[in-house]
């Protein structure tokens, strides 16, 4: 895929992923019609799909969706850190690592989301830096991998975007729980420390 392809889906992935309000809300048929204009593939087919839910549900109803996916599921969590340091003092030096990253690119974040946020990264990838940015999910696939994983579990629209965003990262996705756990095994140590795998394990929260 090009640059600009590249750039297009991680953007329509940062507006798929956030909660639906007013805004996210207006802007889905201007994402719809540049995904439409993706050359055919696995992230044109997965954003395409969740936008066709998302336009065929009533607002209130995606909205409730969205908290249930989200907020309600701890094995859904899309705070990439939260994945390599679970709820430790090493996250909030991850995270002020992520803002220093953001504000030596000169992207300024913006509203109370954490630097984290999947959505916050696609937004840095698509419009500031897309070599770091694609970089910066690479380090955090084995999270991605099963923040993808578990919304395919949960069955909810909302794996579409994220497989998307994963089709455009090195080398296959893995097919299971088991492929993402040895991808967190194997990955840049720095990144994996204190990977937190519970939910995923017996015991776990759902």
């Amino acid at each position: 895929m090009t640059a600009r392809g590249s750039a297009v889906v991680l953007q329509a992935a940062a507006v798929c992923l956030q909660y639906p309000d007013d805004e996210v809300l207006a802007m889905l048929p201007l994402v719809h019609r540049a995904v439409d204009e993706l050359d055919p593939g696995r992230p044109r087919e997965r954003l395409g799909s969740f936008l066709g839910f998302a336009t065929r549900t009533a607002p209130a109803a995606l909205a409730e969706h969205y908290v249930e996916t989200f907020d309600r599921r701890r094995r859904c969590c899309p705070y990439l850190t939260w994945w390599t340091e679970g709820e430790t003092r090493r996250r909030g030096v991850a995270l002020a690592g992520l803002k220093a990253r953001y504000r030596a690119a000169g992207f300024t974040l913006t509203g109370a989301e954490l630097p984290d946020f999947l959505p916050v990264v696609c937004e840095y990838a698509a419009t500031v830096d897309l070599a770091d940015g694609l970089a910066l999910l690479q380090a955090h696939r084995a999270g991605l991998e099963l923040l993808r994983l578990a919304l395919t579990d949960a069955g909810t629209p909302y794996a579409g975007p994220v497989e998307a965003v994963c089709a455009l990262l090195p080398g296959p996705s893995p097919t299971d729980v088991a492929a993402a756990r040895r991808l967190a095994r194997t990955g840049p140590p720095r990144e994996q420390v204190g990977l937190d795998l519970a939910p995923f394990t017996p015991g776990g929260s759902p």
